[in-house]
């Protein structure tokens, strides 16, 4: 009789994670440049990356490790834009690879009971032909913000301020794990990440603003002042258009950052915050972080949170709660939840955007804050619950 042979669970994930870059390196292959690049911001990318050194020659809206990898591939292929494109789907499918890895290792410590290996089958196949994943760099924030939260429920309480801190040079989102990991960790071990994490941040920006201040300090800026664009806030301004910035803007001048082309808000992004913080911290307060999943799904709270209050949104973002969604529910239920949130951002864009029907944002942006909205109200549920279980 032959033994059987066991499979150690780290290469059982690596095999997700390979099974899915297989798939997406043959759909790669499989569409021309024109489809890849279509609906995507590799213009945008690939402008910046010419312009020079990110941050010493130009500001740029994204926080640094992006902007100087960018900037690195585009000398790497010599400045051809094919390349530079092809190069950037790579990274990204293989950083989108790991994400699966990842999710995976998380997914079989909250459901230890073999539920893991279907809810990593069906986030592998939502991702792989997603376009979001491969036409923008939030794969990179994302590994950060899976790793930071697998680090936790691993105890390595250190490396995974480490990660929150390097997922914040990227984008900011991960940083959003901090109060979870406060309620997760409690106030002592969640203080000590919290400084390793800012360590992180404020030596990047602080190295940076040192070498270059008033270029640094209009990327840092940059975002905040821009105006709304495509939220409840955004009706309500009156502002119609997407998030990007006019490629014609001289970004060697540091002034121009602080130059908006949008309506100024109607309601103070202050007052909105007090609102909508409030209902986070009455939750924070009456909540309880004692299991796997209410990590997980505090993770999720936070971030719907933030994106009810932020000024803007972009369809991408959908990708930082999807995982959550998969890893928090009953299967059927966060199967449903992630095709409705999938179907009503490909609705905005690229489907109604890309064609310039802005008359149909107000029914999309309604409906998509409406989920927002519910999902709060699950996560909190989940959070809240004494005996920890899924409903």
């Amino acid at each position: 009789m032959e033994k059987e042979v066991k499979i150690p669970p780290f290469f059982q994930d690596f095999r997700f994670g390979l099974l899915f870059l297989a798939a997406r390196l043959i759909m790669v292959i499989s569409i021309p440049i024109e489809g890849l690049k279509s609906y995507g911001d590799f213009w945008n990318f690939y402008h910046l990356a010419g312009l020079g050194r990110p941050f010493l020659d130009f500001w740029v809206e994204f926080p640094p490790i992006f902007p100087v990898l960018s900037r690195f591939l585009f000398l790497l292929v010599g400045g051809k834009e094919h390349s530079f494109i092809y190069a950037l789907i790579v990274l990204f499918s293989i950083i989108q690879a790991s994400n699966v890895v990842v999710f995976h290792r998380i997914s079989t410590i909250i459901h230890p009971q073999g539920e893991g290996l279907n809810r990593v089958l069906v986030y592998a196949f939502l991702l792989v032909g997603l376009f979001y994943g491969w036409a923008y760099f939030d794969s990179l924030a994302i590994f950060c913000l899976l790793l930071s939260l697998l680090l936790l429920l691993k105890g390595k309480d250190w490396a995974a301020g480490l990660a929150i801190g390097i997922g914040g040079v990227v984008k900011w989102f991960p940083v959003l794990l901090l109060p979870a990991a406060w309620k997760w960790l409690g106030k002592n071990k969640a203080l000590r990440l919290i400084m390793i994490a800012a360590l992180v941040i404020g030596l990047t920006w602080g190295s940076l603003y040192l070498i270059s201040p008033e270029l640094t300090q209009a990327s840092f800026i940059s975002q905040s002042v821009k105006g709304s664009w495509e939220t409840v806030w955004a009706l309500i301004d009156g502002n119609l258009g997407t998030g990007n910035f006019d490629p014609l803007v001289d970004r060697t001048l540091a002034l121009s950052a602080s130059v908006s082309s949008k309506n100024e808000a109607v309601v103070p992004a202050w007052l909105s915050l007090i609102i909508i913080g409030g209902i986070g911290y009455y939750i924070f307060w009456k909540s309880s972080v004692l299991s796997p999943i209410q990590l997980a799904a505090f993770s999720g709270l936070t971030l719907a949170l933030f994106f009810l209050w932020s000024p803007g949104y972009s369809p991408q973002w959908v990708l930082y709660l999807l995982p959550i969604v998969m890893l928090c529910f009953e299967e059927t239920r966060s199967v449903l939840l992630a095709l409705v949130l999938l179907f009503v951002n490909l609705l905005e864009w690229p489907v109604i955007l890309s064609r310039g029907w802005f008359h149909y944002l107000d029914e999309v942006v309604l409906l998509r804050t409406g989920l927002f909205v519910l999902l709060v109200v699950l996560f909190a549920q989940i959070v809240m619950e004494k005996e920890n279980r899924i409903r």
